[in-house]
């Protein structure tokens, strides 16, 4: 097939999903193209079956704010007619969905391109459920030919908040190869030189994440004689006040930022706990991932996160704050070589079971090919 795929390319977990996902159908031999302002973090390459088209902005005095949407409208029915497209797959509703079914509908006399809309989390609970956006979100939902959500945390929430229940689970995924365990890297010893145990958190630093909780929950550890660092993966809003919480709390030289990474599987692959301690998450890529290497998850107990982390067998869960538990959770692990050893792998079992590439990709092709042919059979 020939599929184009439009990402948030430097945001979130949805940006890095649609990249992954282009790049394996790649891989499988499907030709890929994808349709952004610049190239998605996660596409280190292009090739013969990985396309880019840049999404130009046009710079006119009239417009205050660049019509972005507008824009990928008209790059996306481009694409669709130079390329032959059978489809377009967005990720993320606001605006991708509402730019790709005007651009369907701008081309359809020539060519129908389907639309498949996938739904990741803040594009419905919190984007979407806001009373501006609501109605332009439950039209882009309507309006698509197939919607998909990553778990079934979040078709609930969609067919609560837009009364609409046409959504397809099809969740996140992980490449085993790519995510395991790392004991021989050298990058262990770079960010623990005196053994230290290394504490790990991966966000983009926006409140919704807490990432302020990891440093309390490393003050308390800290506090109770066990020599561990703090390492914190990404950038965002939040990161100065971390900075300043791990100052106030004495941990500010154990407690690392590393900014964002191209590769996060080196630093999930040599950490000892991963800390997820947010408020809201529909899926918890990060929390596989960690999973994936082996890592036992310390996290809360919200959205989609109990369909990913397993209560007592590969991480512990709480409610959304409560660092008191979280720290003696994160003790308790790492106290106990034997427990955690037990947790990672069994985290590891239950990703690759679950969420490899090999089980989640094929869902996303037979996906395409129903939505596809119940077009043509529609036009026919």
């Amino acid at each position: 097939m020939n599929i184009g795929i439009t990402v948030y390319p430097t945001y979130g977990g949805s940006g890095i999903v649609g990249s992954e996902l282009g790049r394996d159908l790649a891989e499988r031999g499907h030709n890929v193209h994808f349709i952004s302002s610049v190239l998605p973090t996660r596409l280190t390459e292009l090739n013969e079956r990985i396309h880019f088209h840049e999404v130009e902005m046009m710079s006119y005095a009239l417009f205050e704010h660049q019509p972005y949407d507008l824009a990928l409208a008209t790059k996306m029915a481009t694409v669709a007619r130079a390329e032959k497209l059978d489809l377009l797959h967005v990720h993320y509703a606001i605006p991708h969905s509402i730019s790709a079914i005007l651009a369907r509908e701008s081309i359809k006399q020539k060519r129908y391109v389907p639309v498949i809309t996938t739904l990741h989390g803040t594009d419905i609970t919190l984007v979407g459920a806001d009373r501006s956006y609501l109605p332009i979100t439950r039209y882009g939902l309507q309006q698509s030919d197939g919607v998909t959500a990553v778990s079934k945390f979040l078709k609930q929430a969609t067919i609560e908040t837009f009364d609409f229940d046409d959504v397809e689970v099809i969740p996140n995924f992980i490449c085993e190869k790519h995510y395991m365990r790392l004991p021989d890297s050298p990058l262990r010893g770079e960010l623990a030189p005196n053994g230290e145990r290394l504490l790990v958190h991966v966000s983009n630093f926006r409140h919704v994440k807490r990432p302020n909780d990891c440093v309390e929950i490393l003050a308390k550890v800290r506090a109770a004689g066990t020599d561990a660092k703090l390492i914190m993966v990404g950038d965002g809003p939040e990161r100065s006040a971390v900075y300043y919480r791990a100052e106030q709390l004495g941990v500010k030289e154990h407690t690392t930022f590393v900014g964002k990474q191209a590769n996060i599987a080196d630093y999930l692959g040599v950490a000892d706990i991963f800390l997820l301690p947010s408020e809201l998450e529909s899926f918890g890529l990060a929390a596989l991932e960690a999973q994936a290497c082996e890592v036992p998850v310390i996290a809360t107990r919200i959205g989609g996160i109990p369909e990913v982390v397993n209560e007592g067998e590969s991480g512990f869960l709480s409610d959304v704050g409560d660092v008191e538990k979280m720290s003696v959770d994160t003790l308790r692990l790492l106290n106990d070589e034997d427990l955690r050893r037990s947790f990672g792998e069994r985290g590891r079992e239950l990703a690759v079971q679950r969420y490899a590439t090999s089980k989640i990709i094929p869902q996303y092709i037979a996906f395409y090919e129903k939505i596809v042919n119940k077009a043509k059979a529609a036009a026919a």
